[in-house]
């Protein structure tokens, strides 16, 4: 009876050391786990443009978008609900990183899609990426009546060519904490056709866009696109949205 308590003894003396070393690798398990930083926007998009965030893998996102026209144009266009313009989309997950999508819109009945693809994330532990790198390659096309194209003329050819154009961003952004965030997206717009010589077909943009969270449930999100002076075609300003999240 004292021989098997001795080796009983001896049992628990050897586990204690074996459970301690069991206990030192799950916590190097711990410190060596990547957490990437999510939920820097809400969703895709910060109003009209991009955000740092991708739809998750496998996860296909059906939107809704309205443009809406000018308030100084009183109750006869219903301060501007009339001239409203809708967009109807698809975006798709193909992996955390990878994210595709098309579209439709009213206005000149544009048909458009897209690439964005992840470049480098931040990341919370395990790395030390301080931002997020996203890069956008966009397609348009004008899928309107050759007879009703902006740049009709019954003497000139039109070409399939003429109804394209093409758009290259890259988003760079940081969440800051939890109530705030930041991203820079500049960008490139190329138009196969212009008015005139007058009119540049690439046109440089620079876009600054950021997310407040002021209470638990609302945020405020804003952007802001600058297109040099000369690069401005007649009619188009410098863009500037403002917008509220309320998550219910």
């Amino acid at each position: 009876m004292r021989q098997l308590f001795i080796v009983a003894l001896l049992g628990v003396a050897t586990a204690l050391p074996a459970q301690d070393d069991l206990l030192s690798l799950l916590g190097e398990e711990e410190e060596d786990l990547v957490v990437l930083t999510d939920a820097s926007f809400k969703t895709t998009r910060v109003i009209n443009s991009h955000s740092l965030e991708n739809v998750a893998h496998g996860v296909l996102d059906f939107k809704i978008g309205h443009r809406f026209g000018f308030l100084n144009e009183g109750f006869n266009e219903f301060f501007g609900l009339d001239q409203a313009t809708i967009r109807l989309g698809l975006d798709y997950g193909v992996t955390p990183e990878l994210m595709v999508g098309i579209g439709r819109s009213s206005y000149q009945k544009t048909v458009d899609g897209f690439v964005k693809y992840k470049l480098l994330r931040q990341c919370d532990q395990g790395c030390n990426m301080p931002i997020t790198l996203a890069g956008v390659a966009a397609m348009s096309m004008n899928t309107q009546e050759e007879e009703d194209l902006p740049w009709y003329d019954p003497t000139v050819e039109n070409y399939f060519s003429h109804r394209l154009a093409y758009s290259f961003q890259l988003i760079a952004g940081r969440k800051f904490s939890e109530s705030f965030t930041l991203q820079l997206m500049p960008g490139l717009v190329h138009k196969n056709l212009v008015p005139d010589s007058t009119y540049a077909h690439d046109i440089l943009n620079m876009g600054v866009a950021g997310r407040i969270k002021l209470t638990k449930r609302v945020a405020i999100n804003a952007e802001y696109f600058y297109v040099p002076p000369d690069m401005l075609e007649d009619g188009y300003y410098n863009s500037f949205s403002i917008g509220f999240d309320i998550e219910t």
